[in-house]
């Protein structure tokens, strides 16, 4: 005789569904980065030296803030 469990909830996490939805948010996620970074970069390269500096900044500190990495 065949028994059906019916107890278990599947949440998504364990298993190969909950592997693939974790790769795909993390592709994501480092997609989103990616354009912020990007979008940051931009808009502050479009900026004059004397903009830059009423802010603070050098065109040598755009990176760094586009990654994140600057303590502004």
């Amino acid at each position: 005789m065949a028994a059906l469990d019916t107890t278990r909830t599947i949440t998504g996490s364990n298993g190969l569904v909950g592997r693939i939805a974790a790769v795909y948010n993390s592709i994501a996620s480092a997609i989103v980065e990616w354009n912020d970074a990007r979008v940051t970069r931009n808009a502050l390269s479009k900026l004059s030296d004397r903009e830059l500096e009423d802010i603070g900044m050098s065109r040598s500190d755009i990176e760094a803030v586009a990654a994140g990495k600057a303590g502004f």
